[in-house]
């Protein structure tokens, strides 16, 4: 079913035919997404990995206030770093074939707060049930493209 059919579209991103900037429209927000000038992108906004690494933080960071607020533990502020990269999956002969690198995330965690070992051991394994980040790690997610003419 067409984007133009299906209710509720989430975003639409629109580029033009000169740049790479992207204009995004996510509900009543607009913002950009854009590459960096080196790659021919004019660094006018994050890059689509910078938004894919926010949204996990964002959501551990929220799914982590949420379990704490209800279990009334004083974390008081949650700080998410998080990087991205391509890693070979062993070292080998054939390391630039298909499917010998795999996409790697590193997600650091800092808790702030009055918090026992076991709150922070606790925390640490909730930061890995936020749903995006189950959703990247499912093996089942999927998409659907259709095209459609103007």
């Amino acid at each position: 079913m067409p984007m133009s059919e299906i209710p509720n579209t989430a975003v639409v991103v629109r580029v033009g035919a000169e740049a790479l900037l992207a204009d995004v429209q996510a509900g009543m927000h607009t913002f950009f997404v854009d590459e960096p000038v080196a790659v021919g992108g004019l660094d006018r906004g994050p890059t689509p990995y910078d938004m894919l690494l926010s949204a996990l933080g964002a959501c551990t960071a929220i799914t982590l206030r949420l379990y704490a607020n209800q279990k009334k533990w004083p974390l008081e502020a949650i700080e998410v770093r998080l990087s991205h990269a391509r890693v070979h999956r062993q070292d080998c002969d054939k390391c630039e074939s298909p499917g010998e690198t795999l996409e790697e995330i590193r997600k650091e965690l800092r808790l702030l707060g009055p918090l026992t070992p076991d709150q922070l051991q606790r925390l640490h394994i909730i930061a890995d049930k936020c749903p995006v980040q189950k959703a990247l790690t499912s093996g089942s997610f999927r998409v659907f493209t259709t095209v459609v003419t103007a």
